[in-house]
């Protein structure tokens, strides 16, 4: 799994459309089959900050996203920053959920109990 990550600080008069292009965007790519997730966020410390996020099953359906006409779209939106967008493209190779939790609060309370 490809884990893509956009933070980008956009000026308030630009958020709006940002924002309404980025939704766009999420909107069409959440139906490609190689899209598990897409997702947008704010930096809760600074509402000016947009993290837009896209988790792929493989390489090939990123590397066709990115020759898009919808990835244009997102760069437009990384042109609109007012300060160096943060991209980042990490590989996932394993993923769990809450059994990890459970896991490491079993192994703390056989710990306690020696």
């Amino acid at each position: 799994m490809i884990l893509t990550t956009f933070k980008m600080m956009i000026p308030a008069k630009n958020k709006r459309e940002a924002l309404k292009i980025i939704r766009s965007v999420v909107l069409k790519i959440r139906d490609e089959s190689d899209c598990l997730n897409c997702c947008i966020s704010r930096d809760v410390e600074n509402s000016n900050v947009i993290i837009y996020q896209e988790y792929w099953k493989s390489e090939e359906g990123l590397n066709h996203h990115v020759r898009s006409s919808d990835y244009r779209n997102l760069l437009l939106v990384m042109e609109m920053a007012c300060t160096k967008p943060e991209v980042r493209f990490d590989t996932i190779s394993c993923s769990t959920g809450i059994e990890t939790i459970e896991r490491i609060l079993r192994t703390i309370r056989t710990e306690e109990k020696y």
